[in-house]
């Protein structure tokens, strides 16, 4: 199970948004998704949690976990 708190992507009226779980401000704001999702991927790499990647209209597009899963993962995609 993750440790710390879920990373989410999210659009932003400037770009897009790094915003851990249950938090009421992003951690960060970018110009593209794709330098979002790399900064959240660091974060959740040293706090052993997941980044969930939303598309614009705020549907979730993908999730990866950064955590000791106590289960193998059931996602073959890599």
């Amino acid at each position: 199970m993750p440790k710390g708190k879920n990373q989410h992507v999210i659009p932003h009226q400037t770009g897009w948004a790094v915003e851990r779980e249950g938090a009421s401000k992003a951690t960060q704001v970018f110009a593209t998704q794709q330098k979002a999702i790399d900064r959240a991927r660091e974060i959740a790499q040293n706090q052993q949690s997941e980044v969930v990647i939303h598309r614009q209209d705020g549907t979730i597009r993908d999730r990866d976990s950064y955590g000791n899963d106590p289960c193998p993962a059931k996602d073959r995609k890599y």
